[in-house]
């Protein structure tokens, strides 16, 4: 039976002529019409564990603007969810259970404690899991899948209380708990997904989505601070413009344009230059946190150059949590699709260019239905 997609490792013309001319965006690992959000491609890292890959697909298009660029961009998840398999989560969870024991020594100074005994169960959950789809036996391998599937739900009301616990302490933490979130929905519907349940696994998708987006919204705009136009300040020419932060607040508000941003920041700019402590001393400690980053100082010491040489890299990390809530939620549009075009998810989980051999350097692979797809939006 003959697929009714196109897979390769060359992007179409026509794909490349309306990202340039902006009638086509790259949202997540999808490529789709601006005007209608049907889709045109899905984007794959063919047998890939790395979580970004766009850079290389930026210098393919040879394009020097656009919005495939996102180089400066790292996702702790992959473009589809056919790559990013049990794993790969795994390998993911253990990053982030390492990023907060880091964290857990700067915290000493404050005595505060970091509970990570919870990363155990999770990684024992993915043990079951893997072990449950290696098993011969249907009722063997479901009874052990969902197992594992009520140990990921425990983990995702974990970590949506760990996760709104350091929102709202503004902690620096908070981003480790929304990624280990994120991973605990995917890790369940990926389970629903190996059982062949897709309506199931895009309603979980659905539902973390929700729950996530919301949280991520939470914590970009308590990055944001309470005056923007910091970001903007002359001494971060070349790093941060005007652009980078329209991005951000497009994902909050789709309506806005660079001139909307920047007239937002009109009145903040004046604000800033007339009383530059007013926003030192209202920083959330998310960004900075005197108990923890100032110890060893002097008390006479003046922290602005250490905040504010902060200021590029908090912008990374909101560009970052946003990539990375894209990616998620284009994952439904993956379910969706195995649906409509009848095909299941392990032919999906197959799909390779049939007789291209693949190009020294092609970082990607391009999956292409017939026709564009009307998709349910969910990014």
């Amino acid at each position: 039976m003959s697929l009714p997609v196109t897979v390769t490792f060359m992007l179409a013309d026509w794909i490349i002529k309306g990202i340039a001319d902006g009638t086509l965006e790259r949202v997540g690992g999808v490529i789709r019409e601006v005007g209608s959000k049907h889709i045109v491609t899905w984007l794959r890292e063919p047998g890939s564990s790395t979580g970004n890959q766009l850079g290389e697909l930026g210098r393919s298009m040879q394009l020097t603007q656009g919005i495939l660029q996102v180089s400066s961009t790292v996702s702790i998840l992959n473009l589809g969810v056919s790559v990013i398999g049990f794993a790969v989560i795994l390998q993911r969870l253990k990053e982030l259970e390492q990023r907060l024991q880091q964290a857990q020594k700067l915290l000493n100074h404050i005595n505060r404690k970091i509970d990570v005994s919870f990363y155990a169960n999770f990684r024992a959950a993915l043990d079951l899991a893997v072990n449950a789809f290696t098993m011969t036996k249907i009722e063997n391998r479901r009874s052990s899948a969902l197992q594992a599937i009520n140990r990921f739900l425990e983990a995702e009301h974990i970590y949506t209380e760990f996760a709104d616990i350091e929102i709202e302490q503004q902690s620096q933490i908070a981003d480790e708990y929304l990624l280990t979130l994120s991973l605990a929905y995917l890790a369940e519907a990926r389970c629903y997904l190996e059982l062949e349940e897709h309506d199931t696994a895009l309603r979980r998708f659905q539902e973390g989505s929700r729950v996530i987006r919301s949280r991520i919204q939470k914590y970009v705009k308590l990055l944001l601070t309470y005056n923007p136009a910091v970001y903007l300040q002359p001494q971060f020419r070349g790093q941060i413009d005007l652009r980078r932060l329209t991005r951000i607040y497009q994902w909050l508000d789709p309506t806005l344009n660079e001139n909307a941003v920047f007239d937002m920041q009109r009145m903040n700019l004046f604000m800033l230059a007339k009383d530059p402590n007013k926003w030192i001393e209202s920083i959330p400690a998310a960004i900075w946190d005197s108990k923890v980053d100032w110890v060893g100082k002097a008390i006479w010491d003046d922290p602005k150059p250490q905040i504010y040489a902060r200021l590029p890299k908090t912008l990374e990390v909101m560009e970052s949590m946003i990539e990375t809530n894209r990616r998620f939620e284009s994952y439904q549009t993956e379910v969706q699709a195995i649906s409509q075009l009848e095909i299941s998810f392990h032919d999906w989980l197959k799909l390779t260019p049939s007789t291209e051999i693949k190009p020294d350097g092609a970082e990607l692979m391009y999956i292409i239905p017939s026709k564009p797809l009307e998709l349910q939006p969910s990014i």
